[in-house]
Protein backbone atom coordinates (compact mmCIF):
# COMPACT_ATOMS: atom_id res chain seq x y z
CA UNK A 1 0.00 0.00 0.00
CA UNK A 2 1.30 3.65 -0.55
CA UNK A 3 0.14 7.06 -0.28
CA UNK A 4 -0.91 6.81 -4.01
CA UNK A 5 -3.39 4.25 -3.87
CA UNK A 6 -4.78 5.52 -0.86
CA UNK A 7 -5.31 9.59 -2.77
CA UNK A 8 -6.99 7.09 -5.75
CA UNK A 9 -9.19 5.28 -3.69
CA UNK A 10 -10.16 8.34 -1.57
CA UNK A 11 -10.99 9.81 -5.60
CA UNK A 12 -12.54 6.62 -6.25
CA UNK A 13 -14.72 6.64 -3.39
CA UNK A 14 -15.87 10.67 -4.17
CA UNK A 15 -16.31 9.57 -7.74
CA UNK A 16 -19.52 7.90 -6.41
CA UNK A 17 -21.41 11.20 -5.78
CA UNK A 18 -23.50 11.46 -9.03
CA UNK A 19 -23.05 14.16 -11.45
CA UNK A 20 -20.26 15.68 -10.15
CA UNK A 21 -17.09 15.86 -11.46
CA UNK A 22 -13.78 14.55 -8.95
CA UNK A 23 -10.23 15.75 -10.29
CA UNK A 24 -7.26 15.57 -8.83
CA UNK A 25 -4.97 18.12 -8.74
CA UNK A 26 -6.23 20.36 -11.25
CA UNK A 27 -6.23 24.13 -11.48
CA UNK A 28 -9.77 25.31 -11.39
CA UNK A 29 -11.41 25.21 -14.91
CA UNK A 30 -13.13 28.28 -16.39
CA UNK A 31 -17.11 26.47 -15.81
CA UNK A 32 -18.01 24.87 -12.88
CA UNK A 33 -20.39 22.36 -13.25
CA UNK A 34 -24.16 23.30 -11.94
CA UNK A 35 -24.22 20.34 -9.72
CA UNK A 36 -20.43 21.69 -8.31
CA UNK A 37 -16.81 20.24 -8.41
CA UNK A 38 -14.95 18.41 -6.43
CA UNK A 39 -10.51 18.94 -6.50
CA UNK A 40 -8.67 16.65 -4.57
CA UNK A 41 -5.38 17.99 -3.41
CA UNK A 42 -2.20 15.69 -2.05
CA UNK A 43 -2.57 17.64 0.67
CA UNK A 44 0.18 17.08 4.09
CA UNK A 45 1.08 14.13 4.90
CA UNK A 46 2.83 15.67 8.32
CA UNK A 47 5.54 13.76 9.98
CA UNK A 48 4.82 10.08 10.76
CA UNK A 49 4.76 8.15 14.47
CA UNK A 50 7.35 5.39 14.01
CA UNK A 51 7.21 2.45 15.81
CA UNK A 52 9.46 -0.32 15.69
CA UNK A 53 9.98 -4.28 15.75
CA UNK A 54 8.56 -3.80 12.57
CA UNK A 55 9.45 -0.63 11.45
CA UNK A 56 6.58 1.04 11.05
CA UNK A 57 4.96 4.36 9.59
CA UNK A 58 1.50 5.64 11.07
CA UNK A 59 0.42 8.85 9.36
CA UNK A 60 -2.13 11.19 9.69
CA UNK A 61 -2.33 13.03 6.25
CA UNK A 62 -4.21 15.87 5.50
CA UNK A 63 -5.73 15.38 1.93
CA UNK A 64 -7.62 18.24 1.00
CA UNK A 65 -10.88 18.80 -0.96
CA UNK A 66 -11.78 22.22 -2.69
CA UNK A 67 -15.28 22.09 -2.96
CA UNK A 68 -16.96 24.81 -5.39
CA UNK A 69 -20.75 24.92 -5.98
CA UNK A 70 -21.44 28.25 -8.94
CA UNK A 71 -24.73 29.85 -9.61
CA UNK A 72 -28.25 31.48 -8.44
CA UNK A 73 -28.64 28.18 -5.91
CA UNK A 74 -25.18 28.05 -4.88
CA UNK A 75 -26.06 27.95 -1.13
CA UNK A 76 -28.55 25.29 -1.21
CA UNK A 77 -26.11 23.59 -3.63
CA UNK A 78 -22.78 23.89 -1.43
CA UNK A 79 -25.10 22.58 1.89
CA UNK A 80 -25.95 19.12 -0.10
CA UNK A 81 -22.45 18.18 -2.21
CA UNK A 82 -20.88 18.81 1.60
CA UNK A 83 -23.77 16.23 2.64
CA UNK A 84 -23.01 13.79 -0.08
CA UNK A 85 -19.55 14.04 0.81
CA UNK A 86 -19.71 12.99 4.03
CA UNK A 87 -22.18 10.46 3.50
CA UNK A 88 -19.89 8.51 0.77
CA UNK A 89 -16.80 8.99 3.65
CA UNK A 90 -19.15 7.48 6.34
CA UNK A 91 -20.12 4.53 3.96
CA UNK A 92 -16.57 3.66 4.01
CA UNK A 93 -14.49 4.66 6.45
CA UNK A 94 -11.74 2.78 6.18
CA UNK A 95 -10.98 3.15 1.89
CA UNK A 96 -11.47 -0.84 2.00
CA UNK A 97 -8.88 -1.47 4.50
CA UNK A 98 -6.82 0.25 3.19
CA UNK A 99 -6.65 3.04 6.31
CA UNK A 100 -7.25 2.22 9.67
CA UNK A 101 -10.05 5.73 9.16
CA UNK A 102 -10.81 8.38 7.40
CA UNK A 103 -12.57 11.58 8.47
CA UNK A 104 -13.83 15.11 7.35
CA UNK A 105 -13.67 18.49 8.94
CA UNK A 106 -15.79 20.84 9.09
CA UNK A 107 -15.76 23.04 5.87
CA UNK A 108 -15.17 27.13 6.57
CA UNK A 109 -16.75 28.01 2.73
CA UNK A 110 -16.78 31.46 1.19
CA UNK A 111 -18.52 33.04 -1.39
CA UNK A 112 -16.45 34.24 -4.06
CA UNK A 113 -17.85 37.43 -6.95
CA UNK A 114 -16.96 35.74 -10.67
CA UNK A 115 -16.81 39.12 -12.97
CA UNK A 116 -19.48 38.36 -15.47
CA UNK A 117 -20.73 35.19 -14.05
CA UNK A 118 -22.68 33.52 -11.08
CA UNK A 119 -21.00 33.91 -7.68
CA UNK A 120 -18.69 30.64 -6.35
CA UNK A 121 -19.03 29.33 -3.03
CA UNK A 122 -16.15 27.50 -2.25
CA UNK A 123 -14.40 26.01 0.76
CA UNK A 124 -11.66 22.95 1.54
CA UNK A 125 -12.95 20.60 3.41
CA UNK A 126 -9.96 18.70 4.76
CA UNK A 127 -9.55 14.88 4.98
CA UNK A 128 -7.81 13.24 7.80
CA UNK A 129 -6.31 9.82 6.25
CA UNK A 130 -5.17 7.15 9.14
CA UNK A 131 -3.02 5.15 7.44
CA UNK A 132 0.53 2.74 8.24
CA UNK A 133 3.56 2.43 5.97
CA UNK A 134 6.49 0.48 5.76
CA UNK A 135 8.54 3.25 4.47
CA UNK A 136 8.47 7.64 4.83
CA UNK A 137 8.16 7.83 1.29
CA UNK A 138 5.24 5.03 0.24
Amino acid sequence: MTRETILTALADLLRLIPFVPVLRGEVLPERVPTSGLIILRDGDPGDPAVTLSPLLYHFQHRAELEVIVQGVARDAGFATLCGQIGAVISGDHTLGGLCDWVEAEAPRPVDLPVEGAASLKAAVITIVLHYTTTGPLA
